[in-house]
């Protein structure tokens, strides 16, 4: 008999108890955002606060009440749980935290499940907008409970692009900059968010056609890379080859503008080289 590490978890359950756990994490940060929050700084622009730390002690004691065999790597809190499971929850409890602090209401809960290494699950919340989207593997993704789907935009010129810039971009040449002075003379116009999660589920349901970014976290892709790909969109890292949600870059897009923003990435790699 398998133990309780290495039996199947059906998907759906997983499913369930994801997004369960965000939208009871959504209902407290809307709470926190009301009532008001601490903020801690771990440098001069990366800002972390209670809302975060409660936000993901919820998730994880909801997680560890059903699954309490389960590895769980979190923002704040890192890895933990069994190392034997099949199982990985990955969390963000809190993706767009400077937004958070601003009152700007562009934020959300982000949680993937992984199985044998690979995503199977994810969920990102966004409580402002009660916008749920969803996605396991191989069953297709959804935006409260309607599916969807990526954009048929076919040519740079005319797509609506995503990027984001790390904490550290005063203190490290590779700040994205670059690619985004790039991108503004190639695409139709481009948006800086704030939530790499939802910049993934926005590419996916046909909101934005695409989105690239550097020094990611796996907890910052682990749910939207689940979202997008089952939306029918297309995820590699900078040369075009298999992306890692381990890995720091990303491309993602609808597929069709995908060999022309790699152009653009690539260009710029080639005259740094």
């Amino acid at each position: 008999m398998l133990s309780a590490d290495q039996q199947d978890v059906p998907p759906a359950r997983l499913l369930a108890v994801a997004i369960e756990a965000a939208r009871t994490a959504g209902a407290l940060l809307l709470d926190y955002s009301k009532t008001g929050f601490r903020i801690e700084h771990k440098n001069p622009i990366d800002l972390v606060t209670d809302a975060d730390r409660a936000a993901e002690r919820c998730i994880i004691n909801l997680i560890g009440e059903h699954f309490p065999s389960h590895r769980i790597l979190a923002e704040e809190q890192g890895a933990s749980g069994h190392a034997p499971s099949r199982y990985q929850w990955i969390i963000d409890p809190l993706d767009g935290t400077t937004n958070f602090a601003h009152g700007f209401p562009f934020y959300g809960i982000s949680i993937g499940v992984e199985r044998d290494g690979l995503g199977l699950i994810g969920v990102v919340f966004d409580p402002t907008r009660n916008e749920l989207f969803t996605g396991q593997s191989g069953a297709g993704a959804s935006l409260n409970g309607t599916s969807i789907a990526v954009s048929k935009t076919d040519h740079l010129d005319r797509a609506l692009l995503v990027t984001g810039f790390s904490y550290d971009i005063r203190e490290t040449v590779n700040n994205n900059l670059d690619h985004f002075c790039r991108f503004a003379l190639k695409a139709q116009g481009l948006r800086r968010s704030g939530s790499a999660a939802l910049d993934l589920c926005y590419v996916a349901a046909g909101r934005l056609d695409g989105f690239w970014e550097v020094r990611l976290n796996p907890w910052d892709m682990a749910a939207g890379v689940v979202i997008l790909k089952e939306a029918g969109g297309t995820v590699t890292n900078f040369a075009g080859g298999a992306h890692s949600i381990y890995g720091k870059e990303l491309v993602a897009s609808n597929g069709l503008i995908h060999p022309s923003m790699l152009e653009v990435l690539q260009q710029r790699a080639q005259r740094s080289s």
